[in-house]
C-alpha cells in the first residue's frame, strides 16, 4: 500500500512539474511556434541561422525517398547522402513524424512542439530530482522552478533546437540518485535514456553515460559485484549504437566539418557568474557582463543570482554533509571533475585573456574534437550546483519561505534574459530576422527547372537560404551546409564536374554555382553557349554567386545579374597574404593580380591600358610565371583604387 502511494505521489509530482515547464514555455514563447504550419521562425532564423539548417535538413529528408538507414537523405551531400543528425534536425523525431507530416500535407514543422515537450520534461524530471531530497509537493516544485527558468535552457531552445532537451541531464541525475537509494546499479529508465540520447543529439551521450558510469562504478566497488554492471553497460552501449546505426549516424565518412576545434569553444573560468548570452543578451539584473574570448559564448553557464547567493550559505552550513555526500558519491564527483576539465579544455581562458594553452598531441586534439564544443559538457555539473543550492536552502529551519525566496530572487534576476527571448520569438514568428539575399529575379526561374544544385567549390553565400530554395523545389544539393560531411568524396565529385565542364559537357538538369570568380572564369568558356552564365548579386552587394544555368541562355534578368559575354568586366582577384592585399602587391601598390583564366588572358593579351571609372592606367608588364595567376604592373600610384571595381582593357 505504501509503495502504491509513493508511486501515485511521484506521478503527481511529475505531472505538476510538467505543467510548470509548459507554463514557463508558454509565458516566454507563446503559442505561435506550436502551429505546425507556421515555419516563419524556421525560415527566417531565430537568434542565429542555425534553425534554418535544422529546418532545411528536415525538408530534404521529408521530400526524399525513404531509404536505409532510416535517418539518411540522399538529397543532401548528393549523391552520397547524409544523416539528418548532421543537420541537427533531431533524427529520431524526424523519422517518427515523417509519416504524419506526409499525411498532413503542406507545411509541417515540429520544432515548437518538440521544445514544449522538452520544457515539460525539464519540469517533470526537475521536480522528481528535487523530491529525492525534500518532502511534500510544494518544495519539489519550487526546486523545479530553478530548472525551468535555467538560463542555459533558454540559450539553447530554438537556437540549437535539439540541445533544448536539457531534461536528459536531469533525468540521468534522477535515475542515478534513485538507484543509489535503492542500492541498485541500473534501471529501465536510465537504459532507455541513454539509448534515446543518440536520437536527439550525440552531445548528450557523454553526459548521460558519464553519470551512468558513476552509478555502475560505485555499486560495483561497494558490493564487489562487477558482472551485472558490466553486462548492463555493454547492452546499453550496443542498444545505443544500434539506434545510431538505424538513424544513419554512422553512415558515410565525416572527414570535414570543423573537427579539430577542441579548445576554441571552451568554458571561460568566469562562466558561472557571466550573465552574457548569445547576441549580447544579459541574464542578470545586477551582475555585469564579463569579457570572454574565442568561442566561450557557446559554453554559457550563468547560474543566476539566487543560486550564486545560496551556494556559499550551503557550503558554510553544510560542510559536514557535503563531505559525507562526496564520500558516498565519489565516482560522480570524479565524473564531474573530468567533465569540468574537458569543458575548460587545454585552452584555459579567464575573462578576456587566454591564461595558458596546454600542448596536447594532435591525435588527442582530433579525438576530443569529436565533441568540439567541449564547454557544453559542463551541464551535469551545472545542474548539480543548482540542485545543491536548492537542497541546502530547502533544509533551513523555515524551508518553504527560504526556498520561495531563492526561487523569486533567481527568477527576478534572470527575467531580463527571458523577456528578451520572448521578444526574439515574437520577432522571429512575425518577420524574417535574417532576410534571404536571393533577391534577383534569376532565382525565381530555378524551381521546377532543375533537379540538382551543384556547388562546384566552397560554401556558397547564404547557403542556408539556397538549401531552403533547393528543398522547396524538390532539388538535391551537394552544398556542404551540414555540420559533418565527407570532404574527400565532395572534392572528388566536384573534380568530375569540373572535368565535364572543361570538356564542354553540361548536365541540363543541374544548376552550377561557383564561390569565386576565378574558378568560374576557368570553367565557363567551353559551355557558355549552352547556358546563361554570369554573376548574380544580392541587392546590397554583400553576397555574390557565379552561375552556369543550362537552358536559360536566351533569358534576360534584372540589374543584379551580369551576363558573361564580351562585355563582362575584369576584377582583381580578392587575394590576401603577407605580400598581397586584396589583389594588390603591398610593396609597390603598382602590381595587381588576376586569377588565370582564358577570359582574363583574352582581355589582357595585347592590352595597353587597364581602365576604371574613366581612368586609363598603362600596362607596363604582364607576368604569368606564377601558376594560376596573372600579375599586371601598371603605371599607377596606388592600385587599391581598383578594389571591387569593374575593369576593362584597351
Amino acid at each position: 500500500m505504501l509503495t502504491v502511494q509513493k508511486k501515485a505521489h511521484r506521478t503527481r509530482l511529475f505531472v505538476l512539474g510538467m505543467c510548470l515547464g509548459m507554463i514557463a514555455f508558454l509565458c516566454v514563447y507563446g503559442i505561435s511556434s506550436l502551429n505546425v504550419a507556421n515555419d516563419t521562425f524556421c525560415r527566417g532564423g531565430y537568434l542565429e541561422k542555425d534553425i534554418q539548417q535544422h529546418y532545411a535538413g528536415w525538408l530534404f529528408y521529408r521530400n526524399s525517398a525513404l531509404s536505409f538507414p532510416l535517418g539518411v537523405t540522399k538529397s543532401i551531400n548528393a549523391p552520397q547522402g547524409v544523416s539528418v543528425a548532421y543537420t541537427d534536425s533531431i533524427p529520431l523525431v524526424a523519422v517518427l513524424l515523417r509519416p504524419l507530416a506526409n499525411a498532413w500535407g503542406g507545411t509541417f514543422q515540429y520544432f515548437g512542439w518538440f521544445t514544449l515537450v522538452c520544457f515539460a520534461l525539464q519540469g517533470g524530471f526537475g521536480t522528481l530530482l528535487c523530491s529525492l531530497f525534500v518532502g511534500g509537493t510544494v518544495l519539489p516544485l519550487m526546486g523545479a522552478l530553478l530548472f525551468v527558468t535555467s538560463p542555459i535552457l533558454y540559450e539553447r531552445a530554438f537556437r540549437h533546437t535539439s540541445l533544448g532537451a536539457q531534461w536528459f541531464v536531469l533525468a540521468a541525475l534522477y535515475f542515478y540518485f534513485s538507484c543509489r537509494r535503492k542500492k541498485r546499479y541500473a534501471s529501465a529508465g536510465l537504459f532507455l535514456l541513454n539509448v534515446l540520447a543518440i536520437g536527439i543529439h550525440p552531445y548528450f551521450l557523454p553526459m548521460t553515460y558519464a553519470i551512468t558510469l558513476a552509478l555502475l562504478l560505485e555499486y560495483a566497488i561497494s558490493t564487489h559485484r562487477w558482472c551485472g554492471p558490466a553486462l548492463f553497460l555493454a547492452s546499453n552501449l550496443c542498444s545505443t549504437l544500434l539506434l545510431g546505426w538505424l538513424l544513419g549516424l554512422f553512415y558515410g565518412t565525416a572527414t570535414s566539418g570543423g573537427q579539430a576545434l577542441y579548445g576554441y569553444f571552451s568554458m571561460n573560468l568566469n562562466a558561472l557568474w557571466n550573465p552574457v548570452g548569445v547576441q549580447g543578451t544579459v541574464y542578470s539584473r545586477l551582475l555585469p557582463a564579463q569579457n570572454q574570448v574565442n568561442g566561450n559564448y557557446d559554453a554559457f553557464a550563468y547560474l543566476g543570482l539566487g543560486v550564486l547567493l545560496a551556494l556559499p550559505i550551503v557550503l558554510i552550513r553544510g560542510r559536514k554533509t557535503i563531505r559525507q555526500h562526496f564520500r558516498a558519491h565519489w565516482a560522480l564527483g570524479v565524473v564531474c571533475l573530468l567533465l569540468t576539465v574537458f569543458a575548460v579544455s587545454n585552452v584555459v581562458t579567464a575573462n578576456g585573456v587566454t591564461v595558458c594553452t596546454i600542448p596536447l598531441p594532435g591525435k588527442i586534439i582530433q579525438l576530443c574534437s569529436v565533441f568540439r564544443s567541449g564547454g557544453r559538457l559542463f551541464w551535469p555539473v551545472y545542474d548539480l550546483l543548482v540542485l545543491c543550492a536548492f537542497v541546502g536552502i530547502a533544509r533551513l529551519p523555515r524551508a518553504v519561505p527560504a526556498a520561495f525566496l531563492l526561487a523569486m530572487i533567481q527568477i527576478w534576476d534572470v527575467s531580463p534574459g527571458l523577456y528578451q527571448r520572448h521578444q526574439d520569438m515574437n520577432q522571429a514568428t512575425q518577420t524574417q530576422a535574417f532576410p534571404s539575399q536571393l533577391q534577383s529575379d534569376f532565382w525565381e526561374t530555378i524551381p521546377g527547372r532543375y533537379a540538382h544544385m551543384e556547388s562546384v567549390e566552397g560554401l556558397q553565400d547564404d547557403a542556408l537560404h539556397l538549401a531552403l530554395l533547393a528543398a522547396d523545389s524538390g532539388m538535391t544539393t551537394n552544398d556542404p551546409f551540414a555540420a559533418r560531411y565527407d570532404a574527400q568524396a565532395l572534392e572528388a565529385s566536384r573534380q568530375i564536374v569540373l572535368e565535364e565542364l572543361s570538356a564542354g559537357t553540361l548536365r541540363q538538369d543541374t544548376l552550377y554555382l561557383f564561390e569565386t570568380e576565378g574558378a568560374f572564369l576557368q570553367a565557363v568558356e567551353p559551355v557558355k553557349g549552352q547556358a546563361w552564365c554570369g554573376r548574380v548579386e544580392s541587392a546590397d552587394g554583400t553576397a555574390v554567386w557565379y552561375v552556369i544555368a543550362p537552358g536559360l541562355q536566351d533569358h534576360t534578368f534584372d540589374s543584379l545579374c551580369t551576363v558573361y559575354d564580351e562585355n563582362y568586366p575584369l576584377r582583381l582577384a580578392d587575394y590576401t597574404d603577407a605580400l598581397w592585399n586584396r589583389g594588390v602587391l603591398d610593396a609597390t601598390k603598382q602590381t595587381v593580380c588576376f586569377a588565370d583564366s582564358p577570359f582574363a588572358r583574352s582581355k589582357l593579351d595585347g592590352a595597353k591600358y587597364l581602365c576604371c571609372d574613366g581612368q586609363a592606367y598603362a600596362v607596363r608588364a604582364v607576368d604569368d610565371s606564377d601558376p594560376g595567376w596573372l600579375m599586371v604592373t601598371l603605371d599607377i600610384e596606388d592600385a587599391t583604387v581598383l578594389w571591387d571595381q569593374e575593369l576593362t582593357t584597351k
